[in-house]
């Protein structure tokens, strides 16, 4: 199954963040991410909705 891939700028605008906390959220474990080829880091949709949906249980 293949899901939709992201880049960071996509993710920065769907979470209406900066680039360093796209990466920092990254480096931490927080939001999954992938590398194609050397150097192309990708978001899949679902790790983004995962962080979402972490993101609004704990506000509840």
């Amino acid at each position: 199954m293949i899901s939709e891939l992201l880049t960071v700028p996509q993710a920065m605008a769907a979470l209406q963040v900066s680039r360093w906390t796209v990466y920092n959220l990254i480096r931490s474990g927080e939001l999954g991410s992938i590398v194609v080829g050397a150097r192309c880091r990708r978001i899949p949709t679902t790790a983004l909705n995962d962080y979402i949906t972490r993101l609004c249980e704990e506000a509840a």
